[in-house]
């Protein structure tokens, strides 16, 4: 039984201390979930359930190959123009650049209507005054 308890507590050791290494050796943008500090702290006290949850959770994600060949780091992104879509996807409104140009000019003609709107109140009161200052005279 000792044996057994033993051998337990070298293989929680041995996780303990290659989840540490690895932990340390990553670099700190691509750890995920939560910073390097806080991994330590879990990995250290919570063994080797920390252990185990940093190889689940935490340990930055291996790079892909992409069906062209490359290669893709997770938290790389996509260039705008790479980005890849559905061939009959709905595009939102600020990824559609027809919509992004007309609405420049969609906001030169709302402003032209803003101060056609702003002239016509403007002569509606004048006219109102004189018929208060011409009525009281």
């Amino acid at each position: 039984m000792v044996r057994l308890y033993s051998l337990f507590v070298l293989l929680d050791l041995a996780l303990l201390v290659v989840a540490l290494i690895d932990c340390l050796s990553a670099e700190e943008f691509a750890i995920r979930a939560l910073p390097r500090v806080a991994w330590v702290f879990i990995i250290l006290l919570f063994s080797p359930v920390g252990a185990i949850a940093w190889f689940v959770a935490g340990r930055p994600a291996p790079p892909v190959r992409l069906s062209n060949g490359t290669m893709w780091r997770p938290g790389n992104g996509f260039p705008e123009a790479e980005r890849p879509r559905q061939r009959d996807a709905q595009l939102a409104p600020d990824d559609d650049p027809e919509f992004l140009k007309n609405l420049a000019t969609s906001l030169r003609e709302d402003e032209s209507m803003m101060k056609k709107w702003e002239a016509d109140l403007r002569r509606r009161e004048e006219d109102l005054r004189r018929r208060e200052t011409g009525d009281k005279e």
